[in-house]
C-alpha cells in the first residue's frame, strides 16, 4: 500500500520542546484559563501511555529519524492505562514537517502474534496498517523493538483542533512480554526533571496559545520518544 497524503486527509503540524518541571508548572498556569484538559484525562488530570514500537532489519525508524528523514513512517502499538481494554494499532508518518496517523484495533489474538515478531495472515478483511505491518514483518523483518512509556497531560482548543501535551517521565523498556504488566522493568531516557511538551495543530495555531507557550523560550527538538528510548540499545 502506497501511503500518499490523499490517503491520510488531514496532515497535523506537531513541534516539541524539551522542558523542566518549573517550566511545565509555569505553562500549565498561563493555559489553564485559555484551554481545557482533555476528558479522557480522568480525576487526576493525566493518563498513561505505553506503546510498543517496530523497526525493521536495517532500523530505518531509527535511522530515518537521526538523519531526518523526509517522508518517513514508523508503527506502534499503544495501550492506556495499561489496560488491555482498548489494543490499537497506529502508523504514523511525517510529511514536509506535517504528521498524520492511521489507527485500527487489534484483538487479543492479533496482538499476541505481533507482539512476539510474528505476521497475522494478510487478508481483505483486515485493516490495511494491519496488512501493511504484515507484510513489513515477511519482507523487511519488521518486528517489536521497545517498550516506550510516559504519563500525559492533555489540553485542548476547539478552533484549529489545537492539543498541547506534557509528557512527562519518558521512560523505555525491552521486556515486550510484560507490556500490560503494572509493575513493568523500565529504564529513563531523559535527565532528571527533563520532559517534553508537545503542541499540535490543524490549520491555525491561536497567537495566545502560541505566545503563552513559547514566552520561556523553549528548546525544540526533532527527536522523537521512540528515538530517544532506543537510542540505548542501537
Amino acid at each position: 500500500m502506497k501511503i500518499t497524503k490523499d490517503s491520510f486527509g488531514q496532515y497535523r503540524h506537531e513541534y516539541k520542546y524539551v522542558v523542566s518541571d518549573a517550566q511545565i508548572a509555569l505553562i500549565k498556569n498561563r493555559i489553564d484559563g485559555l484551554m481545557i484538559l482533555d476528558p479522557h484525562s480522568g480525576d487526576e488530570g493525566m493518563y498513561n501511555i505505553r506503546s510498543i514500537y517496530f523497526d525493521n532489519f536495517f532500523n530505518s525508524a531509527y535511522y530515518d529519524n537521526e538523519n531526518g528523514v523526509d517522508p518517513r513512517e514508523k508503527f506502534r502499538i499503544r495501550i492506556y492505562n495499561r489496560s488491555d481494554s482498548r489494543i490499537t494499532l497506529e502508523l504514523k508518518q511525517k510529511v514536509s514537517g506535517k504528521c498524520h496517523k492511521l489507527a485500527c484495533p487489534l484483538t487479543k489474538e492479533q496482538f499476541e502474534i505481533l507482539s512476539k515478531g510474528g505476521s497475522v495472515p494478510i487478508s481483505k478483511e483486515n485493516d490495511p496498517i494491519l496488512n501493511k505491518l504484515s507484510l513489513l514483518n515477511i519482507t523487511q523483518g519488521m518486528k517489536p523493538k521497545i517498550i516506550v512509556e510516559y504519563d500525559r497531560v492533555p489540553y485542548v482548543y476547539e478552533d484549529g483542533n489545537v492539543r498541547v501535551t506534557f509528557d512527562k517521565n519518558v521512560r523505555s523498556s525491552r521486556e515486550i512480554d510484560g507490556f500490560f504488566d503494572e509493575n513493568l522493568p523500565v529504564r529513563c531516557v531523559m535527565p532528571p526533571g527533563q520532559h517534553l511538551i508537545e503542541v499540535k495543530w490543524d490549520e491555525f495555531l491561536p497567537d495566545f496559545i502560541y505566545k503563552s507557550v513559547m514566552a520561556d523560550n523553549l528548546q525544540q527538538t526533532a527527536y522523537s520518544k521512540y528515538y530517544l528510548c532506543r537510542r540505548f540499545t542501537i
